[in-house]
């Protein structure tokens, strides 16, 4: 018997932990999530742990305890979902809500995707393997989203951002094979 995922009620997930970002507003009116944006981050750059991507998506980073932070001063940006190495899921902001995460983007030929899709980071490094329990994660999130929205398609932040070639995430160490039995879901094979 395959996992039917988790319980999506009212933009959350049930069984995710929640930290609550500001940085994210309303979708256009009538617009419901189509796409699943796949990211990666780490902070400091290839530092797994801690509580800095929470800060980040929070705005309470202290810029100064990381020379890497200084260019991520005041940068006001979110996303619904972090899978860290655990595969530990927690939810900054609702799925009804638009998240900060696409920045410039398009995707068949629709642009600003943070209108329209849902934004997932998984802890990691565009360079490295992702964990079996990141992939286990993922794959149920996944199969809740497809239940509760029409959602149509899966990508990586590196297929929608512009210019192209803009963005590398979530990198050569994500297996798109991963999420093959993700049925009825487009993906980048």
């Amino acid at each position: 018997m395959t996992d039917p995922g988790w319980k999506i009620d009212n933009g959350y997930l049930a069984d995710a932990e929640r930290c609550y970002s500001p940085n994210y507003d309303d979708r256009p009116p009538n617009v419901q999530p189509a796409l699943i944006v796949i990211h990666c981050i780490s902070l400091p750059p290839g530092n797994f742990g801690g509580s800095d991507i929470h800060q980040l998506f929070t705005n309470q980073l202290d810029a100064n305890a990381h020379p890497y932070y200084q260019q991520l001063r005041g940068l006001k940006v979110s996303t619904h979902f972090l899978i860290d190495r655990f595969g530990c899921t927690t939810q900054f902001v609702s799925c009804l809500n638009r998240a900060w995460h696409a920045g410039e983007s398009r995707w068949r030929g629709e642009s600003n995707c943070n209108n329209y899709s849902i934004g997932i980071e998984l802890e990691g490094v565009e360079t490295d393997a992702f964990e079996v329990a990141q992939y286990v994660s993922l794959r149920k999130l996944c199969k809740s989203l497809i239940a509760s929205y029409p959602i149509a398609a899966c990508v990586g932040h590196s297929h929608i951002a512009l210019p192209l070639g803009r963005k590398q995430d979530p990198g050569v160490g994500f297996d798109w094979g991963e999420l093959s039995e993700v049925k009825s879901i487009e993906l980048p094979l």
